[in-house]
């Protein structure tokens, strides 16, 4: 769809219902596109199921030890 920016205003919830069916929307300055609104992506879950790499690697039993002092100042240091 085309529309001429000086027709946004006075359409704008109708160009927004476009785009929010999916459809992009060109914005023309005298028959010159200068912009488009169109949809955003849908975001990703917010959550992610427990247990989808079960198998795929092992936590070593030290994983919650402290880390040697050697290492620690390797981070530690600027």
């Amino acid at each position: 769809m085309n529309m001429q920016i000086e027709d946004l205003p006075k359409n704008l919830d109708a160009c927004l219902d476009r785009v929010k069916a999916g459809d992009t929307v060109f914005l023309l300055d005298k028959d010159t596109p200068i912009a488009e609104l169109r949809p955003l992506p849908a975001p990703l879950p917010t959550t992610r199921p427990y247990g989808r790499c079960a198998g795929h690697f092992v936590v070593p039993d030290d994983f919650d030890a402290p880390l040697p002092e050697d290492l620690l100042s390797e981070f530690e240091s600027p």
